[in-house]
């Protein structure tokens, strides 16, 4: 047998090896860790997921005290304010039609949760103020979210929760940045 053909041969795989090998875990790297894109869609999964069982829970603990998500909403929404707020500026806060603020405004009024009143300097324009009964509701509302809350971080440790609160702020810094007007 000639070893100059076998030599050449076996110099040349010694060669190729670490690149093959490199190939290799470059490729087992790839699939253990997916791409982007399906990190990111499994990410929008999980938070689309984890959304919904947070509102069905908040959705079950709401209905003993008689008031809809929607109600809820502005409720606390109406607690942000630092004056009462214009109908108008509560439907462009809420990011709904006027309409919508004015079915959910009768609806809570008729329970004596809030009421309109008239704007001091302008006769023509009427405000929404929470009453006694509407600030008793929203100590209810934030009971019922934390209880929603609690459940669906359960499985987290106090270490997890706090890991997980200083992602979700790191993602929620525009919110942040934008002052709670009505």
């Amino acid at each position: 047998m000639d070893t100059r053909t076998i030599e050449p041969t076996r110099e040349a795989a010694r060669e190729a090896a670490p690149e093959a090998a490199a190939r290799d875990a470059a490729a087992a790297r790839s699939a253990a860790v997916p791409p982007a894109d399906e990190v990111t869609s499994r990410l929008a999964d999980q938070l689309t997921g984890l959304s919904r069982r947070l509102h069905r829970a908040q959705r079950r603990l709401l209905e003993p005290l008689g008031i809809t998500p929607a109600q809820a909403r502005l409720l606390r929404t109406l607690a942000h304010c630092d004056e009462p707020p214009r109908m108008a500026d509560l439907a462009q806060r809420l990011d709904v039609v006027p309409r919508a603020v004015t079915t959910l405004v009768d609806a809570l009024e008729e329970r004596e949760l809030l009421r309109r009143v008239p704007d001091p300097y302008n006769r023509r324009v009427i405000r929404i103020e929470l009453r006694d009964g509407g600030r008793r509701a929203l100590a209810d509302l934030r009971l019922a979210r934390r209880t929603a809350a609690a459940e669906i971080l359960a499985p987290l440790d106090d270490g997890g929760r706090a890991a997980l609160s200083a992602l979700l702020a790191a993602l929620d810094q525009d919110e942040a940045a934008e002052p709670r007007r009505c």
